[in-house]
């Protein structure tokens, strides 16, 4: 059991599992983020918004992800840094070309995505802790009214283009994350290997796509 821990399969295991996780909660987040546009009612999205941070098992799910994120990012530093120990730099000049695009510059696109992620929990997340996020009533209470703030902060040019660049990043990332997890599990041969590029495209272009189209609807 040890070893799932220490082992360098083990660690990949485990930061494609996270990864994995991450990859479901996405989607998620992508349906109820693009309530703000499928509806003219912005209740409808400060309402869903308002379940997910209230309800019980939400909250439960919400402390699974942030284990997931931190598994994920350890896991991740961890595998870089043995395998720019392991490699010489000879041998890393010779046979860098031998990579895919997307798993070349996995660590710079995963810094960019965790610098945005910071920015975003800033924006969003800690102010609806902490109690600085605007409210607006709702059946005699007080909720988070995050269908303004987000629509605001779409209306800044600089913010909807590191808002778009940042999840660009995030769909290269992805692709490769895709692909790895089931490569990682023993899915990934000769014979899914094609297959499962294309669905890990797919998906990037769905959520990449998706969370993109909300600030430029908005901002347009």
């Amino acid at each position: 059991m040890a070893s799932v821990f220490t082992s360098s399969i083990g660690k990949k295991l485990l930061m494609s599992l996270a990864g994995f996780f991450l990859v479901i909660f996405l989607l998620l987040h992508m349906s109820i983020n693009l309530l703000l546009i499928i509806s003219d009612d912005t209740m409808v999205y400060n309402r869903a918004a308002h379940f997910m941070s209230t309800n019980v098992l939400i909250k439960i799910f919400e402390v699974v992800l942030f284990g997931g994120f931190f598994l994920h990012i350890v896991y991740a530093l961890i595998l870089q840094v043995q395998n720019w120990l392991s490699r010489p730099k000879a041998y890393r000049r010779n046979n860098h070309s031998q990579e895919s695009f997307f798993s070349k510059y996995m660590i710079h696109t995963a810094a960019i995505i965790f610098i945005f992620l910071i920015i975003h929990m800033m924006d969003f997340y800690f102010k609806a802790r902490f109690g600085r996020a605007p409210e607006i009533a709702y059946n005699g209470m007080q909720i988070h009214d995050f269908a303004t703030e987000v629509t605001d902060k779409f209306h800044i040019l600089g913010f909807v283009i590191f808002y778009i660049a940042s999840f660009i990043f995030l769909g290269f990332h992805l692709v490769h994350g895709f692909h790895s997890f089931f490569k990682t599990i023993g899915v990934g041969n000769r014979k899914t290997s094609g297959f499962l590029e294309v669905l890990a495209v797919i998906y990037a272009i769905i959520i990449v796509g998706g969370f993109s189209a909300i600030p430029l609807f908005i901002y347009f």
